[in-house]
């Protein structure tokens, strides 16, 4: 396989030839620097490159260019290499024209000349750039296969499990390859028996657990030992952060994730409001980011680990496990966050999976790029989707109950909507029922107003209406809400007093349970912002009040 290119773009030769050098002798080895005099003639690189199938992973491009400029070249190649990076590059007076370029051709960076030296302004950048670039290509397949059918939601979760969590595999529809379905009856002569996930090295699966397929995948689902200063529940934002500064610091930290790493946040095809991310960062990215620096800095991090239970043994808290193993600790940050609500319309159990899904993953975009979805809900998370599917897929319809956006949605997501032509948001609708032979093929749709009814046809129905605190494994542990968010600080006196268990002298910390030494950070608290920014702080305050608790005891 021919390596990838970094296409640098300028018309001045000595502008050109100093970049096209600083980025050979970085990245020469592993990709291969092409170099155009004008947008024109870039194009036409471009172009030749998509004839032979070669990737571009980094566009590094002037701005100020006769003819076609650095953002109108940018936004004609997004059309032909929309996963590749692009960097401007821009005089002091161009800094308006590349912030507007952000917006316009999703701009991931934008570099001021003269770039000297290279070690410090050039090279940290395209290191981020293409490292990126690289975390979401197509994984390169090693020899795990996934054999199932398209519209199976036991196949549908196992290629979900393994896709959010970095795990390369190869899909085998039994439905149109003749050797995937003799492979299935071979290995349990059953057809209706799928998924069965096969190994280069061991026996294949039949219908796996999240654990099982975990463990066999090589990830790390069992916990190196009995005993850690500081247990985490949830490996979303909060529980990250919890991890990344508790092991920074010193503690011994185990994190228990029961799905992937990033919660419901690593879903999110772009977040475009986090600090210090000017053109956005995709949930995924920023979960192997904080992963990597969690690791690094000496966390335990153990997936498809499913929390049942807590008890308390003095001061040791004890946690159980869905497996019936237990991992002691001094004390125990919960961020668990939220799980998501099951509506009760007709056809939504049937095709979950199969064409409903609760969330969305940018690889379901390519399931439906011909067709029609459909997306529920008016918040951030309900917009990033519809953005995300808008370059994709045919058509994308937004159903929201209100009669606006701008009550639970950003202002930049709205704006965005508004100004993407293959989105349209349909006020005060709801869906009905979903209907089809063996997936999704239409809907219903009720105007809440006049109670009109109207068919449509659909491909795909993708659901952001809220979730509920995922705190059941506690509720008879720590003091929670009527609506079961957890009680934390103050929010734990009873008619002023501390809570009824409290054996404290002292009052419960800011972020400390009615039960000392339990704490909780992100979505799972009672009145916090629902913002990844809030949960990072909230998660790295935690590790604060977990050292002056261990001080104690």
């Amino acid at each position: 396989m021919s390596k990838p290119t970094v296409l640098s773009v300028d018309d001045d030769p000595q502008v050109l030839a100093a970049v096209r050098r600083d980025l050979a002798a970085r990245y020469g080895g592993d990709y291969r620097v092409a170099a155009a005099t004008s947008g024109e003639e870039a194009i036409d690189v471009a172009r030749q490159l998509l004839a032979r199938g070669s990737e571009i992973a980094l566009f590094v491009v002037d701005q100020r260019m006769p003819g076609l400029s650095g953002t109108e070249f940018l936004l004609e190649a997004r059309e032909m290499f929309p996963e590749a990076k692009r960097i401007l590059l821009t005089a002091y007076a161009d800094t308006t024209a590349a912030i507007q370029a952000i917006n316009e051709v999703d701009l991931d960076h934008y570099l001021m000349k003269p770039w000297d030296p290279p070690e410090e302004h050039l090279y940290p950048v395209v290191d981020e750039m293409l490292d990126e670039w690289t975390a979401n290509r197509p994984a390169p397949f090693d020899g795990i296969r996934v054999a199932g059918t398209t519209w199976s939601p036991a196949t549908h979760d196992a290629k979900d499990f393994l896709a959010r969590n970095r795990i390369p595999y190869r899909f085998l529809d039994i439905e149109r390859d003749r050797e995937a379905r003799s492979m299935v009856e071979a290995a349990c002569g059953d057809i209706s028996a799928i998924p069965v996930v096969f190994f280069p090295d061991r026996e294949p699966l039949v219908q796996p657990g999240r654990r099982d397929l975990a463990a066999n995948a090589g990830l790390h689902t069992e916990a190196e030992n009995p005993f850690y200063d500081l247990v985490i529940v949830g490996g979303g934002p909060a529980g990250l952060a919890g991890a990344v500064y508790g092991a920074s610091e010193g503690l011994r930290v185990a994190l228990l994730e029961k799905e992937a790493p990033g919660g419901q946040a690593g879903t999110s095809s772009r977040i475009e409001n986090y600090l210090g991310f000017p053109s956005g960062i995709s949930g995924g990215d920023l979960a192997r980011r904080a992963v990597a620096q969690a690791t690094r800095l000496g966390a335990e991090l153990i997936t498809a680990a499913e929390v049942t239970g807590v008890s308390v043994d003095d001061t040791v808290k004890v946690v159980t496990l869905s497996n019936g193993a237990e991992l002691r600790c001094h004390a125990l940050l919960i961020a668990s966050g939220m799980t998501v609500r099951r509506l009760d319309v007709p056809g939504y159990e049937r095709f979950e999976g199969a064409g409903v899904f609760y969330g969305a993953a940018p690889s379901e975009a390519a399931t439906y790029t011909e067709g029609h979805v459909f997306v529920v809900g008016a918040a951030n998370s309900a917009g990033q989707a519809a953005m995300m599917f808008s370059r994709h897929v045919k058509q994308v319809t937004m159903v929201v109950r209100g009669e606006a956006l701008e009550a639970k949605m950003s202002q930049y997501l709205v704006d965005q909507i508004a100004g993407t032509p293959n989105i349209d948001v349909l006020f005060n609708t709801r869906i009905v029922e979903v209907g089809g032979a063996n997936t999704v093929e239409g809907i219903t749709l009720e105007n809440r107003a006049t109670g009109e009814r109207s068919e449509r046809e659909a491909a795909a129905v993708f659901i952001f209406v809220g979730a509920i605190p995922h705190s059941s494994f506690v509720s008879d542990l720590v003091a929670t809400s009527d609506d079961g968010f957890i009680l934390t600080g103050e929010d734990t006196f009873v008619a002023g007093k501390r809570p009824p268990a409290w054996t404290l002298e002292r009052d419960p910390f800011m972020l400390e349970t009615s039960v000392p030494g339990i704490f909780a950070a992100g979505d799972v608290r009672e009145g916090v912002v629902r913002r990844v920014a809030s949960a990072v702080g909230q998660g790295s305050v935690a590790i604060s009040m977990v050292h002056k608790y261990l001080e104690s005891v």
